[in-house]
């Protein structure tokens, strides 16, 4: 999962970049509309945070660009603005949800989660390859009863793997789920955390395997 977040209070972006990258997955965060925008066109998200009293303009306008993406993500209007009035304009114009400032995290999050689950993005709940359990609601990995202890890079690919078990996962897919946009990234840097999650799963005994399709990507099956 990647989300975007459009806030332009410094600290709150960085608050919310926290609770998004914990509960959701790798995050980016902007302060404009001209710069998520430019995001927007360059990166595939899955979840759009977004705020309305922006340096440039009302968030709303975002909206009519998130409408044209293919596949288009999930949009969730997080502003001090919570007038009924207000909250229906931002639903008719294409917000999937609204919530208002001050929020509780733990809302936030499960608001999120239930826009993500409409578009069937988070629909799968629990899902098993071999021995080998993943729940995408809490972001976790298991083999029998064993919780695995994953770093935060491997888990996201993990997961972005288990999402298309059984197909191939293109390098940039993979890439674009563990990295934020701007980091800089070192050719053989996804490889290594490939390799070293496939060690995590062998000691584990686990028997969901990444196999690796030369020049293209990575895939998970089941022995």
């Amino acid at each position: 999962m990647h989300v975007l977040i459009v806030e332009d209070d410094r600290e709150l972006a960085s608050s919310l970049k926290h609770i998004m990258e914990s509960a959701i997955g790798v995050t980016d965060a902007f302060a404009t509309i001209a710069e998520a925008e430019a995001a927007l066109i360059a990166h595939p998200f899955d979840l759009v945070i977004i705020d309305r009293r922006l340096p440039d303009g009302d968030g709303l306008s975002l909206l009519p660009v998130l409408r044209r993406l293919r596949p288009r993500p999930a949009t969730l209007v997080l502003t001090a603005l919570d007038d009924p009035f207000d909250i229906a304009s931002a639903l008719d114009k294409g917000a999937d949800e609204y919530v208002g400032k001050p929020f509780e995290p733990t809302e936030l999050v499960a608001r999120a989660r239930a826009v993500l689950r409409r578009y069937s993005l988070d629909a799968l709940g629990t899902t098993q390859i071999g021995n080998l359990v993943f729940d995408l609601n809490h972001r976790s990995a298991s083999v029998g009863q064993k919780v695995l202890e994953i770093p935060r890079r491997e888990l996201a690919i993990l997961e972005t793997l288990v999402r298309r078990a059984g197909r191939v996962v293109q390098r940039e897919t993979l890439e674009s789920s563990v990295y934020n946009i701007n980091e800089d990234i070192e050719s053989n840097a996804l490889d290594s955390h490939v390799s070293r999650l496939r060690r995590r799963l062998r000691e584990a005994d686990c028997d969901a395997v990444i196999k690796s399709v030369r020049g293209i990507g990575y895939m998970l099956v089941s022995e």
